[in-house]
């Protein structure tokens, strides 16, 4: 696992508005670094397509030639290949405003993507030993990479000796990667450094320090960039009723401290079942099941995580399509369910509570709001287990609700429906039964509901004993919930 310099574009500046060149290639992190100076002192718009990082301000004193403060801000981008050079500006017609900026990239070895975070702060007291003491302390490990960067209000400096220090942590060698004096407006000087970290793990704010060639005050930071290590992941379990084990893994070390797991259709989310803002501040992973997933339908998962800089992060799955060879009903808390066939149309009644006067030979109609659908489904079982299925699912339905799917996802039918009462029709001469099921649309399940991973089902018909049961999972109960149980 390694993160590596890549190249550094030219540093352009301007009064109000610049466009550095763009350095990297697909998958390279981006790192757009923009130093300003301005009288109302603010942030430099985000260019199209790239993530504010960070913005701070400092240095003390009043605006002017060479004087006051100066802002540091930091924009990334992880390139996709035919990505434009980005533009940011400062607000036009102001005197002595300046903005410079300038793109660098970083590439990766491993990881399933890029972590960043970021401490910012100030010296106000001009001389040429500048020290900044971060605001924000920063988790760090062996392999983090650091960025650092300096904005000081002198308009004729330049820096040597750039350092890094944080207690605990051991940096490798600071190398320079960009050092510059601009003269435009008030202006400004900047200068751009990178190192890695050798040993230590660490919560800490770092200081950031530099010698500089004349007296001056301003800002710097470091940003910190990490492989990241966090996924999600999807696998259907060979059971029936067909259910999808969905877990993220590698939090801890991405620092994520909440997370919520998404099914995907198309471009739409829902979340599932018991992970909506689950905190896992002590967990390196987060397991779920999806029983509630369409059939006959390619759906992915998507896991939104935010980390304890209040950063979020999105990461995605692979495409799973669950098939089954049959209409499903279900209970997706218990994890049962009975193979049917759907026999009758769809009859939907809605009632609503009205009355109607005769008021001076007008009709005045007084209602309530229309109803939830209620209807009549007539389904079909066609073996002895079957039907004995379905019946003891309606027996022990879970809040009294189903979970009804077509073989092939049905949007107007598929969906959960409180059970009002039901009629069974058995024949004489083979093992058909017919149903008749009165039901009326209903919520899901309360999302407190986790649904089941496994049955007793599954582990009776795997193993004949709590001793078997203890030899085959040797290591804890999380490896029962990732087993497939299925044939």
């Amino acid at each position: 696992m390694t993160i590596s310099f890549g190249s550094a574009g030219a540093q352009v500046s301007h009064a109000n508005t610049v466009t550095p060149a763009l350095v990297g290639a697909t998958g390279d992190l981006a790192i757009l670094q923009v130093l300003s100076g301005h009288p109302t002192d603010p942030i430099p718009t985000t260019p199209s397509g790239w993530t504010l990082i960070t913005s701070f301000s400092g240095g003390g004193g009043s605006f002017g030639a060479s004087a006051g403060p100066r802002r540091l801000t930091w924009f990334a981008r992880v390139l996709t290949g035919g990505d434009a050079a980005p533009t940011t500006a400062i607000p036009s017609g102001s005197t002595g405003s300046v903005i410079a900026g300038r793109v660098i990239n970083l590439t990766r070895t491993a990881g399933t993507g890029w972590r960043w975070a970021a401490s910012v702060g100030e010296d106000t007291v001009a001389g040429t030993g500048f020290s900044v003491p971060g605001g924000t302390a920063v988790s760090w490990k062996p392999g983090d990479f650091a960025v650092l960067g300096y904005a000081v209000a002198s308009n004729a400096d330049s820096y040597t000796a750039e350092g890094i220090t944080a207690t605990g942590i051991t940096f490798g060698t600071v190398t320079e990667r960009a050092d510059a004096a601009i003269t435009t407006g008030n202006g400004l000087s900047s200068a751009l450094a990178t190192c890695s970290v050798s040993s230590g793990t660490a919560t800490q704010a770092p200081t950031i320090t530099a010698t500089l060639a004349a007296a001056s005050t301003g800002v710097a930071g470091a940003l910190r960039v990490r492989e990241a290590s966090s996924a999600v992941t999807a696998s259907p379990q060979s059971v029936f009723p067909p259910r999808n084990l969905v877990s993220a893994t590698g939090l801890a070390a991405d620092d994520i401290v909440t997370a919520t797991l998404y099914r995907k259709i198309d471009t739409d989310l829902a979340a599932v079942r018991a992970a909506s803002d689950v905190d896992v501040t002590v967990q390196s992973s987060l397991l779920r099941v999806d029983a509630e997933q369409p059939l006959g339908v390619s759906v992915s998962y998507a896991a939104t995580l935010t980390d304890l800089y209040g950063q979020q992060w999105t990461v995605y799955s692979g495409s799973i399509t669950s098939t089954s060879a049959s209409d499903v009903i279900s209970d997706a808390i218990r994890g049962v369910g009975a193979a049917v066939r759907i026999e009758s149309p769809l009859g939907w009644k809605r009632d609503r509570a009205a009355q109607q006067f005769n008021i001076n030979g007008r009709i005045v109609v007084v209602g309530r709001p229309r109803s939830a659908p209620s209807a009549t489904i007539t389904v079909r079982t066609e073996t002895d287990a079957d039907g004995d299925a379905l019946n003891d699912l309606l027996d022990n339905a879970t809040e009294g609700t189903i979970l009804l799917r077509k073989q092939t996802s049905l949007p107007r039918l598929d969906g959960t429906y409180a059970l009002v009462d039901d009629s069974e029709d058995p024949t004489w001469y083979d093992q058909y039964r017919w149903w008749q099921l009165n039901v009326v649309r209903s919520d899901d399940w309360p999302d407190v509901l986790e649904a089941a991973g496994y049955t007793l089902a599954d582990i009776a018909a795997n193993f004949s004993t709590l001793a078997d049961i203890a030899a085959f999972f040797t290591t804890n109960l999380l490896a029962i919930a990732l087993y497939d149980f299925g044939p």
